[in-house]
């Protein structure tokens, strides 16, 4: 392998309204991406608990220092010498809100980036099913890029793929892989997920890992599942094809961002421009060049 090559996992979870299950789960899948050689490993969105109802909430979720899954992976993440990213979780903010919280750990436990999920869920889809993420958590402001094994990672959860420039100034602040742990429902999934991903990586020519949440869960909702994995020319390399707990595994080689960047260049062709709407002052966008 050459130099800055490294395997990244998704893990593939069916999240119940326990923490401590959760913990429990999330361990023996951790264990089993590393034992297949990965050193960055990403938990999808809400690894430590999916509860619906407010109260529930309330209960089971604390700060983030006490939480038992983030205290779990900075075990886990020292103990296997790996980069552990926990997608997200429900974290207690200092102000008594929610955040909803990734955080990558390095591989002496540490904690190396924290992300709040910027883009809210607030939805009403087909068949009576309708979400309102505003409802229970409070909205990030900032978009976060880390290094890690000589790759630099945008972070985004979920909802957070349907805006494109979220990725285009990651990968403009030098990303070359891009995190989309998520909790995608079944219907959303079915119709957007494959597609979504790829672009993104098309997009800006950059490695995607999205680990995801499948199945019907405790709380009674249904996600899609279909963890991936996809390379700067939007390849899919891994993908769990079904909605089952699962670990997929790919190799992750910075000089393919690269070298996808050089054939197509339009982080840097991009120009700023107005736009016409017929009527008024024209609003001033900005490309990649501002």
């Amino acid at each position: 392998m050459t130099m800055g090559v490294f395997k990244a996992a998704a893990i593939q979870m069916r999240s119940g309204e326990s923490l401590e299950r959760n913990a429990i789960d999330l361990v023996r899948l951790v264990r089993e991406a590393a034992g297949q050689g990965a050193t960055y490993i990403q938990t999808p969105e809400m690894t430590g608990a999916l509860i619906r109802d407010k109260d529930a909430r309330a209960a089971s979720f604390t700060s983030e220092d006490k939480d038992v899954v983030v205290s779990t992976a900075r075990r886990l993440a020292s103990e296997l010498g790996i980069f552990l990213h926990i997608g997200s979780t429900a974290i207690l903010r200092a102000d008594g809100k929610l955040a909803n919280r990734a955080l990558l750990l390095g591989p002496d436990g540490a904690t190396l980036a924290t992300y709040d999920k910027i883009h809210m869920f607030d939805v009403d889809l087909d068949n009576g099913e309708s979400w309102r993420e505003s409802a229970a958590y409070e909205p990030g402001t900032e978009a976060v890029v880390t290094e890690i094994d000589g790759a630099k990672l945008g972070f985004a959860v979920c909802y957070d793929l349907r805006f494109p420039q979220l990725f285009r100034a990651e990968a403009l602040a030098g990303a070359d892989l891009l995190s989309v742990p998520a909790a995608f429902t079944r219907q959303t999934g079915e119709a957007h997920w494959h597609v979504l991903l790829r672009a993104r990586a098309i997009e800006n020519g950059a490695y995607v890992v999205a680990a995801a949440q499948g199945g019907l869960h405790e709380d009674g909702r249904e996600t899609y599942g279909h963890s991936l994995i996809v390379d700067p020319w939007g390849r899919i390399i891994a993908e769990a094809a079904h909605d089952e707990p699962a670990v997929i595994v790919a190799e992750i080689d910075p000089a393919q961002s690269l070298a996808a960047r050089r054939k197509i260049p339009n982080l840097k062709n991009a120009r700023d421009f107005a736009v016409n709407a017929g009527s008024g002052e024209a609003p001033r966008l900005r490309g990649a060049a501002s």
